[in-house]
């Protein structure tokens, strides 16, 4: 049996801030526009417990936001398809077409905002406590936990910079580093050794954390000696590095040495009428409020682009 095909003027793979905003925009210009989201909308920003730095919004739950976002861009008409994983994917222009288990998509223009994902802590109860004692970003989650003692595991510029933003909350923050150096910039780092909360643990590797309802404790182990210890910490904040999910467009777009997807200041890519958003693009902040701003243009330029052909 042939799948249908479906032809809308924009077509927007994933359902992050970015997508979601791109969505909105996009209808609200009266294009025919579909998102296909993987899971359900919201990307990292759904498995936010609290969101306290989106303008408007002193405190949000990123469902609720995640959800708010999904129900505008649906009530302007753009059409927000979950659970709908690209099974093929040409961006040939002519031939440009997104098909799913479901369905084939032939659209004017694409915006990429597949987003990226932090790379998660390699240690058995990483999933038990994802997003209550184990998170992957400061700016979102450190206010949680201020009065605490928690723990940064990462080696450069951007566990560094967490470390000391975490400060603002926690009464101590500890750095878990495999290896006796760090990779960041000598003048973050002399910021860190300098800030009487933090503590350095050269030569440790995190190898699991603890808890009931909540997590206690980190254990970790001396990569030198083998010798295994117990720190009483109320969370783990890892920043060791992010993954773009552009497995499907390494073949057709220009990529970084990282594998995101390089654009100009337009959000425009590499290929005429494919836009890229968002976390998935090369760019040196990842925030909400920055994809929100990708969104707003990769949106803007499609429409001019299938309007007008530039």
């Amino acid at each position: 049996m042939e799948k249908p095909i479906f032809e809308p003027r924009l077509l927007i793979l994933g359902g992050g801030p970015a997508g979601l905003t791109a969505a909105i925009y996009a209808a609200r210009a009266n294009l025919d526009v579909t998102l296909l989201e993987t899971v359900l909308p919201g990307g990292q920003m759904r498995d936010t417990n609290a969101i306290e730095n989106y303008p408007g919004f002193k405190s949000i739950d990123g469902p609720d936001l995640s959800a708010l976002m999904a129900e505008q861009a649906k009530e302007l008409g753009a059409e927000v398809i979950n659970f709908s994983r690209i099974s093929g994917l040409s961006l040939e222009t002519g031939n440009m077409f997104a098909e799913t288990k479901k369905a084939v998509y032939k659209p004017a223009a694409i915006i990429i905002a597949t987003g990226a994902a932090p790379k998660l802590l390699p240690i058995p109860n990483e999933a038990a406590f994802h997003g209550n004692g184990i998170h992957y970003c400061a700016t979102c989650d450190g206010a949680m936990y201020g009065g605490a003692a928690v723990g940064v595991v990462g080696g450069g510029d951007a566990a560094l910079e967490e470390a000391l933003f975490l400060t603002n909350y926690a009464t101590k923050v500890v750095i878990i580093r495999r290896y006796d150096y760090f990779r960041g910039a000598a003048a973050t780092l002399d910021k860190v050794l300098a800030n009487p909360r933090i503590e350095i643990l050269y030569n440790r590797d995190l190898i699991d954390v603890e808890g009931e309802e909540a997590l206690t404790a980190a254990l970790v182990k001396n990569t030198e000696t083998g010798e295994e210890e117990r720190i009483e910490l109320s969370a783990i904040f890892a920043s060791i590095g992010t993954e773009p999910r552009t497995q499907l467009f390494k073949d057709s777009l220009t990529l970084d040495d990282f594998g995101y997807i390089v654009t100009d200041e337009g959000m425009r890519t590499s290929l005429p009428g494919v836009f890229a958003a968002g976390d998935v693009r090369q760019k040196a902040v990842r925030q909400i409020t920055t994809a929100v701003a990708d969104g707003t243009i990769a949106a803007l330029n499609a429409e001019k682009y299938i309007r007008q052909g530039i």
